[in-house]
């Protein structure tokens, strides 16, 4: 303001130079004229009163609105933040509780198949052992079959040998105790 005031003065000194006149207009140009003041000021006034009145309690209730609107958006963001949160958390347990599971299927499926190996395993071997059983049973009846067959065959030759050595010919009641006692001989022998 003082600068304005010396801007005007060093203005006004110059004018006052060149003619007495133009520092009153100089100095009537930069002060307004207080009649045209009052009034203007009085609309001033007039025109807060009513804007205080009417205008800024709107302006204001609009204002907090949108503070509370604000605010509220806040807090349901973090509401919302904090359920994403938990729910990210319910997931995770999810998960690891589905990874758990499918370990524990996956252990079972071992087990079961390790189990299921064992019991083949054992049956094979089972069967095995009744194919051997049953070999050595068939062996066994051959052995038995083929030593008969032998003993009666053994007993003919014998028979005819001793005929041959004798002479003479053999009933059929000789020849049936000749093949008994050949055969109980030959038993005998077997057992041994």
């Amino acid at each position: 303001m003082l600068f304005i005031q010396y801007a005007f003065a060093s203005e006004a000194a110059a004018t006052t130079a060149e003619g007495g006149e133009g520092l009153a207009q100089t100095l009537g140009s930069v002060y307004p004229n207080p009649a045209a003041v009052w009034p203007t000021w009085l609309a001033f006034i007039i025109l807060f009163v009513l804007l205080w009145k009417f205008a800024f309690p709107a302006i204001l209730g609009m204002l907090d609105k949108r503070s509370e609107a604000i605010r509220e958006s806040l807090e349901k963001a973090e509401q919302t933040k904090v359920e994403a949160e938990r729910l990210l958390e319910e997931y995770k347990e999810q998960l690891a509780e589905a990874r758990g599971e499918a370990n524990k299927v996956i252990e079972t499926g071992r087990k079961v198949a390790d189990s299921m190996k064992d019991e083949i395993i054992a049956k094979a071997r089972e069967e095995a052992a009744g194919i051997i059983v049953k070999a050595r049973e068939a062996m066994e009846a051959d052995k038995k079959a083929a030593m008969a067959e032998l003993q009666a065959e053994v007993a003919n030759l014998s028979v005819a040998v001793a005929g041959k050595i004798i002479g003479q010919q053999l009933t059929a009641a000789d020849h049936a105790a000749l093949i008994d006692k050949y055969v109980t001989e030959a038993g005998g022998l077997n057992d041994n």
